[in-house]
């Protein structure tokens, strides 16, 4: 039987696991997919020792920086922005991609106006470098948000926002975890009085289906997207990887 999983911490939000589940036995493969949560990342070795037959990791928070010292071997992707979602194992040797790139790319695009022409990034964790590296392709300037400033990598914090950048950035994504399951009340501390219909507010996440960030902006108007088609996206495509020759 063939053996994946997924790696983070807590788990309990995760979509993966039902996904590839379903897609297994829908297509009658003997393969399995397994959570596991690892409350530190210093636990990955000893879960692979315990898995000998893993052929595939997908990396979700908080690991998606953490992994790196970990690869035996990194995709261009990886090597540039630092971050990894999914691992292909063979042989012993783990090669690191991020699936994240062109799921958020291809999911983002289905409601990209050439309006949307300048971008807030919440939060600075693996999942905004893999938003931050698609934005720099596409050439849309973008400012990143973290909880306290870092002049020094270019990160403002939401108190030093102010109204007209809220209204000029047309698009606001959030890569945190506010208002993810179970904390669904929870949401980015950002002025959403500002929004109007130009805006388009898109959320990784996906669980639940329309965070409170996402209802702010659906009751001003504005277009609105959640993590689910990127999600798809990201997972179809590390089952390609899986699939595939080794790489990076």
């Amino acid at each position: 039987m063939r053996k994946f999983g997924l790696i983070g911490y807590p788990l309990g939000h995760s979509f993966s696991k039902g996904y590839f589940t379903a897609r297994f036995e829908k297509e009658g493969l003997n393969a399995i997919y397994e959570n596991y949560p690892l409350e530190e990342i210093g636990s990955f070795p000893s879960l692979l020792q315990q898995e000998p037959l893993l052929e595939g990791l997908n990396v979700t928070i908080p690991y998606k920086e953490k992994i790196i010292p970990y690869l035996h071997n990194k995709s261009d992707v990886v090597q540039v922005i630092g971050a990894c979602n999914c691992i292909q194992i063979r042989d012993g040797k783990l090669t690191g991609h991020n699936t994240d790139v062109i799921g958020f790319e291809k999911s983002l695009g289905k409601k990209l106006f050439p309006s949307h022409n300048k971008a807030l990034v919440l939060g600075t964790g693996g999942a905004s470098k893999a938003v931050q590296y698609v934005l720099d392709k596409l050439r849309i300037p973008f400012t990143v948000i973290g909880r306290t400033a870092d002049a020094g990598k270019g990160i403002k914090s939401y108190e030093g926002l102010t109204r007209d950048e809220l209204v000029s950035a047309t698009l606001w994504i959030n890569t945190t975890p506010l208002g993810m399951h179970p904390a669904e009340n929870e949401m980015p501390p950002l002025d959403y009085a500002v929004l109007g219909s130009g805006h388009y507010l898109y959320d990784l996440i996906y669980n639940p289906t329309e965070t409170k960030f996402l209802s702010m902006g659906r009751a001003a108007g504005a277009i609105t997207e959640n993590g689910h088609d990127m999600l798809i996206i990201q997972a179809e495509e590390s089952w390609k990887i899986w699939n595939s020759p080794v790489t990076g």
